[in-house]
C-alpha cells in the first residue's frame, strides 16, 4: 500500500512555506519539492488545496498556477505508483526515479536548453542566441521556476504578452519573443512531449510595419569626409560602416568572410550566413578605395577584413 500526501513545510514564522509530495510505501517516507511555496493562509491542509478565496487578482493567477500543477502531479504520482503495483514488488525510491524522470520529460526548462544546444550543434550560433534571449526573458517572467510543458495555455501566453506589453515592449519585440516560444513548442508537440493545445491563438505573432528611418545623404557625407588619421580604430570602424553602406547594408559578419573570387567581371557575389540567400552587388570604385585601403600590405589574404589585413 503506498500513500501520497501533499504537505506545506514552513521553516519559520512569518515565512512561506514549501509545498511537497509525501510518498510512503512499506513505512519508508521520501519527499519531492514541488517548486512552488505559499502561505498558511493559502494552504487547506485537511482537503491538501490551495485556498483562493481572500488572494487578489494577481495572487489569485499564482495560487491557480499551483493548483493546477499539484493537481497534475499527484495524478502522475497516482499513474506512477499503479503501474508499479501491477508489475509486483518495488521501492518508495522507484516511485521518486519515475516521478522525477517524467519531470525532466516534460520541463519546458530543461527542453528549451537541449534545443538551444542543438541549434549550436548545427551551426546556428545566432539563432541559439535569439532562443537564449527568449528562454531568459520568459524565465524571468516565470521568476525562475519551471514549468511543465503541458501547462503551457493560453491563459499563460495571454499573460505573459500582458507582462512584455508592461514592460513597454514594440508589439514587434512581443510577437519576436511569443514566435520563438511557438516554434520551442510544437518542437515538444513534434517530439510527442505534449499534446498540441495551440497557446499561442490569442497572442500576437506577427510582424507590423514599422516607420523606414535612414540616415540623410548629408550626414553619410559628413561621416566619410571626416578627418581619422590619428583615430585607426574610428578610421576602420569607418569604413566598414561605409563599405557596409556601399554594398547595400551588407552585416558585419558577411564583410569579414569576403574572398577575392568572390568578386569576378565587376559583379560581387556572396551568399548571407544568416540566411544562405546568394546576393549580386554591381562593384563601385568607392568600395575599391576601401579594399584597397587594407590590402595593398597583405601578399596573401583571404578577405580584407581578416586578422592579417588590420583585424
Amino acid at each position: 500500500m503506498t500513500s501520497i500526501k501533499i504537505k506545506l513545510m514552513v521553516s519559520g514564522k512569518g515565512m512561506e512555506g514549501s509545498l511537497v509530495y509525501q510518498v510512503i510505501h512499506n513505512r519508508i517516507v521520501r519527499q519531492i519539492d514541488s517548486g512552488y511555496k505559499v502561505w498558511i493562509s493559502e494552504w487547506d491542509e485537511l482537503a491538501e488545496m490551495v485556498v483562493l478565496e481572500k488572494a487578489d487578482s494577481a495572487r489569485r493567477r499564482l495560487l491557480l498556477a499551483v493548483a493546477r500543477r499539484i493537481k497534475t502531479d499527484r495524478e502522475q504520482l497516482f499513474q506512477i505508483v499503479a503501474s508499479l503495483d501491477r508489475q509486483g514488488i518495488y521501492t518508495t525510491d522507484d516511485v521518486l526515479v519515475r516521478f522525477r524522470a517524467w519531470e525532466y520529460a516534460g520541463s519546458f526548462e530543461r527542453f528549451m536548453e537541449e534545443v538551444i544546444v542543438h541549434l549550436k550543434e548545427l551551426g546556428k550560433v545566432r539563432t541559439s542566441e535569439t532562443y537564449t534571449m527568449a528562454y531568459r526573458n520568459f524565465m524571468c517572467f516565470r521568476k525562475g521556476v519551471d514549468i511543465r510543458l503541458d501547462e503551457i495555455d493560453s491563459d499563460l501566453m495571454e499573460l505573459y504578452e500582458s507582462h512584455l506589453k508592461g514592460r513597454g515592449l514594440s508589439l514587434n519585440t512581443v510577437s519576436f519573443y511569443m514566435r520563438i516560444l511557438r516554434a520551442t513548442y510544437n518542437r515538444a508537440v513534434a517530439k510527442g512531449l505534449t499534446r498540441q493545445c495551440y497557446p499561442f491563438r490569442y497572442v500576437y505573432t506577427g510582424v507590423e510595419k514599422t516607420l523606414k528611418r535612414a540616415l540623410p545623404l548629408k550626414f553619410i557625407k559628413c561621416i566619410k569626409q571626416l578627418d581619422l588619421s590619428l583615430h585607426p580604430s574610428l578610421d576602420f570602424a569607418r569604413d566598414m560602416f561605409l563599405f557596409s553602406f556601399y554594398t547595400r547594408g551588407m552585416s558585419f559578419v558577411d564583410i569579414a568572410y569576403l574572398k577575392k573570387r568572390d568578386l569576378r567581371n565587376g559583379i560581387l557575389t556572396y551568399r548571407r550566413r544568416k540566411t544562405g540567400q546568394l546576393l549580386f552587388i554591381k562593384w563601385e570604385r568607392c568600395m575599391q578605395e576601401i579594399v584597397d585601403k587594407y590590402t595593398l600590405s597583405c601578399s596573401d589574404y583571404s578577405s580584407f577584413a581578416s586578422s592579417t589585413c588590420r583585424f
